[in-house]
């Protein structure tokens, strides 16, 4: 990766309802466009995905998605209201970004979750988007819920279990992501406290089962950080991340003027290949890059693969 390198510009983006987004910039102030979509939701963007972008090449722009990281209000305080944290809304926010930057187009990559908000900016902001890099590739669909949350416990029976039973109020197997996401909306700090580490010790759980997972991925995390992920997680799940189901997939063809890279972990336990697959198919300019030695989290490869992609060349101007 690129050495480690400090934004130029940063700020706070208002997008409605009190809601401030964090944003920043690095590398070259004059440089190719580019945006990262951390993943999660709520997760909030790092250091480490500055170091992507070549700094003599890339302007570099990373953000914080309502309501975690370094925007504000937080998901953490029990006060802050999340009912503007919408996909949709996200969108908005990323489009009122490029327009507050002065940006005509620009390379978005995004992974996991980030794949699934670039995906959805991409086709409603087509003529705004250079070139999509997308790695751990989601779409959001109730079926890839259900795997990460249901399906891979066949594999995990024993983590699974103690993830099913820290809510035993939930209606069936299928309804345990609502009620998290009711535990964390509940008025006491240890409920919600308690839900938030159910919660990412499952998530370690299939992480750390991956090759090169890292078993406290989200146990390690500051409780406030934890705290935020999983309200603003267990709300996007709970709704299917207010997306019609397959609607990412099905819309593929209005990616039809983008060039785009998926790369993909062949051993991914979260997310498995097949929609990855499933989108390389719908959309003809892209090309699929299966990673043999990955996981969801990575690997020295994935890294190399990414970068490589990154490196390319810059996307030919669109016609007017």
């Amino acid at each position: 990766m690129y050495p480690p390198i400090e934004p130029h510009a940063q700020g706070m983006l208002e997008v409605g309802g009190g809601d401030r987004c964090y944003w920043e910039a690095c590398g070259h102030p004059r440089g190719e466009p580019a945006l990262v979509v951390h993943g999660g939701p709520g997760s909030g963007c790092t250091p480490r995905q500055r170091r992507l972008f070549d700094p003599r090449r890339y302007r570099a722009i990373l953000f914080d998605q309502r309501n975690c990281g370094r925007s504000r209000p937080h998901a953490a305080e029990a006060s802050t209201d999340l009912s503007a944290n919408t996909t949709p809304n996200l969108v908005a926010d990323i489009e009122r970004l490029r327009i507050h930057l002065g940006i005509d187009r620009w390379l978005v990559h995004g992974g996991s979750w980030g794949s699934t908000l670039a995906l959805a900016y991409a086709q409603s902001h087509p003529r705004r988007v250079s070139r999509l890099v997308l790695c751990g590739v989601t779409t959001t669909r109730r079926r890839e819920i259900d795997w990460l949350f249901r399906g891979v416990g066949r594999f995990l029976p024993e983590q699974w279990q103690r993830f099913r039973e820290a809510v035993p109020e939930a209606a069936g197997d299928e309804g345990v992501v609502a009620a998290y996401a009711a535990r964390m909306e509940h008025p006491e700090a240890a409920v919600r406290e308690a839900a938030a580490d159910a919660w990412t010790r499952w998530e370690d759980a299939v992480i750390g089962h991956e090759v090169s997972g890292d078993p406290r991925a989200y146990t390690g995390r500051p409780q406030r950080d934890r705290l935020a992920l999983v309200r603003i997680c267990t709300r996007y799940f709970a709704n299917a991340a207010w997306l019609q189901e397959g609607a990412l997939l099905e819309r593929a063809h209005q990616l039809r003027d983008i060039p785009g890279t998926l790369i993909h972990g062949r051993l991914d336990l979260s997310s498995p290949l097949e929609t990855a697959w499933r989108l390389q198919r719908a959309w003809p300019r892209s090309q699929l890059h299966v990673v043999e030695d990955s996981g969801h989290t990575g690997s020295p490869s994935m890294n190399e693969c990414l970068l490589a992609a990154l490196d390319g060349p810059a996307a030919a101007p669109k016609p007017a």
